[in-house]
């Protein structure tokens, strides 16, 4: 046995990349090591510095180096760190309150990742189903392209095969139904159904936006069958589409919201809120979390609450997004043609994608190079599905910065076609 003496790290290169990490292959084989943020700016441990257009995948709405985030967690932690869900404390109930309050819900389960709350919602549903209508009625509904997380239950419910495959069996008694597609929606629901799982922004799935005669007919197919609408906003809510809720910005109205990502500024933490109907036939011990809601994260959270809900601060959102998406649209009509052409702008808010297609060569093989050229230029980018480079900067970002980053992709994509 090794002593316990520490290991240094070696294996980074002048670009920041750690070659070979003792990190599992599911992440890849080269990372960038990051030291450093401040504001939208990130720094590698070679002192390299980025424009983040990622956020660590829409995570970090604040951007980094807040301040208030870091006093008001290393206060909490002074105080009191962790209780279980056998106990509570003033951050969980003040945060619960604040979330409770912005719908139509009466309570909130916290987990601490997206997938998390998914399986969570899941439960919820199924457990409705049955003890409201009794078995028989269990079966779900998912969408192409959707991806609702990694964990089994979550996994069932994502189509995409690359991701299931792997794993199966998975989860018996899941349909999935084409997005937008509401003639689709109607052929394929009945009463064997528990609820409806669904993205309005397809976050993993190329960034398709929910028509608002979809959400309409999903809100109708609900109400025929007593289902559980299942509105997946881990990637969408708390202002990242420039509403509190990207379900209010195409007239969805589901009966579950979940959240994760930016909740708590970069914490682990998520939350799947629940209406009375639900609530009430909940019996102790149905479902529970030994770390999902703890002081400090909620503490933190409660702070971030009180900013994006600020409808000033959404309407800010609302005209950055606007502004970026104008920039996009500029940029793709540049790059109509040639080796690599944008075709399509996708997304919402500050939430957006551009789709990709090449001429010639293998399409993933290109997509990866645009990311690297794209890093190499000092701009962090993110990609969707198969073809799409997905946007997603910190929520505090100015219009200059915008404006620089797509500069900066633009050079990027300008060294690629030439």
């Amino acid at each position: 046995m090794k002593s316990n003496q520490s290991v240094g790290i070696t294996g980074i290169d002048a670009e920041g990349i750690a070659h070979e990490p003792p990190l599992p292959k599911q992440y890849g084989t080269e990372l960038l090591v990051l030291k450093e943020g401040k504001g939208v700016y990130l720094w590698d441990v070679q002192g390299n510095k980025y424009l983040d257009f990622g956020s660590g995948i829409a995570v970090n709405a604040m951007g980094y180096g807040v301040e208030e985030i870091a006093r008001i967690a290393a206060e909490q932690i002074r105080k009191i760190v962790h209780t279980s869900n056998l106990y509570t404390t003033e951050p969980t109930l003040s945060l619960a309150a604040k979330l409770v309050a912005s719908g139509p819900f009466q309570a909130v389960h916290f987990g601490n990742s997206g997938t998390e709350a998914n399986e969570t919602a899941l439960k919820y549903a199924r457990l409705y189903a049955k003890r409201k209508r009794g078995k028989g009625h269990h079966t779900f509904l998912t969408f192409t392209h959707a991806f609702h997380g990694r964990t089994m239950g979550a996994l069932s419910v994502t189509p995409t095969e690359a991701y299931r495959e792997p794993f199966e069996p998975l989860v018996p008694g899941v349909e999935v139904c084409p997005y937008n597609d509401v003639e689709a929606l109607k052929r394929i629901v009945d009463d064997r159904f528990a609820g409806i799982i669904v993205e309005v922004v397809q976050g993993e799935g190329g960034l398709e936006v929910m028509r608002p005669e979809f959400a309409k007919a999903l809100n109708e197919i609900r109400d025929t069958y007593d289902l559980i609408l299942i509105a997946d906003e881990v990637q969408t809510g708390l202002g990242r589409t420039g509403y509190l809720y990207a379900s209010e910005a195409v007239g969805l109205k589901p009966d579950i919201i979940t959240l994760a990502k930016p909740l708590a500024g970069g914490l682990p933490l998520s939350a799947t809120l629940i209406p009375e109907k639900i609530n009430a036939l909940l019996r102790v011990g149905d479902h529970g979390s030994t770390f999902g809601g703890g002081p400090v994260t909620t503490a933190v959270a409660s702070y971030l609450w009180d900013t994006v809900s600020n409808p000033s601060f959404l309407k800010e959102v609302q005209e950055k997004g606007k502004f970026l998406g104008e920039l996009l649209e500029a940029l793709r009509e540049e790059y109509s043609s040639g080796a690599v052409r944008l075709t399509r702008v996708r997304g919402m808010g500050l939430l957006r994608g551009l789709e990709v297609e090449v001429e010639e060569g293998d399409l993933g093989d290109w997509m990866k190079q645009i990311l690297q050229v794209a890093r190499k230029e000092g701009i962090l980018v993110l990609r969707s599905g198969k073809n799409v480079i997905r946007i997603a900067p910190p929520l505090v970002i100015s219009r200059k910065e915008i404006e620089e980053g797509i500069e900066t992709l633009r050079r990027a994509l300008k060294s690629l076609a030439s």
